[in-house]
């Protein structure tokens, strides 16, 4: 996306990270980093019951972030562009190391209003 996006691209661009707003889904996609992942083995690693693992894992397919294929009865999933996601990573981790607490102080979007802190 440049500085000189249209409104579609803007749109789209809004759409991406708000696939990414979600911690599981982030968590999700870290493991994936790491190599491909079974569902059951998702739900293992972050604790959680295999219907939310699945729903996330249905929404960053959609996304077009991961994808997966069949081995026996369960589907592996992978990400779709590795190298992409672990540069926007990257990225997010040098803009967080920059604005410090800021993000989580945020009074719209940081972790007091997702709690309902007043």
């Amino acid at each position: 996306m440049t500085m000189t996006a249209g409104l579609t691209d803007r749109t789209v661009a809004a759409c991406l990270f708000a696939g990414l707003g979600d911690p599981t889904r982030l968590a999700i996609l870290q493991l994936l980093a790491e190599g491909e992942y079974r569902v059951a083995d998702l739900t293992g690693r972050l604790g959680l019951a295999q219907s939310t693992v699945s729903g996330h894992l249905a929404c960053l397919r959609d996304c077009g972030l991961v994808e997966s294929r069949p081995v026996g009865r369960a589907s592996v999933y992978r990400l779709s562009h590795a190298e992409e996601v672990l540069a926007v990573f990257a990225a997010a981790e040098q803009l967080l190391a920059l604005t410090g607490e800021s993000v989580a102080l945020c009074p719209t979007f940081g972790t007091a209003q997702s709690e309902g802190v007043a």
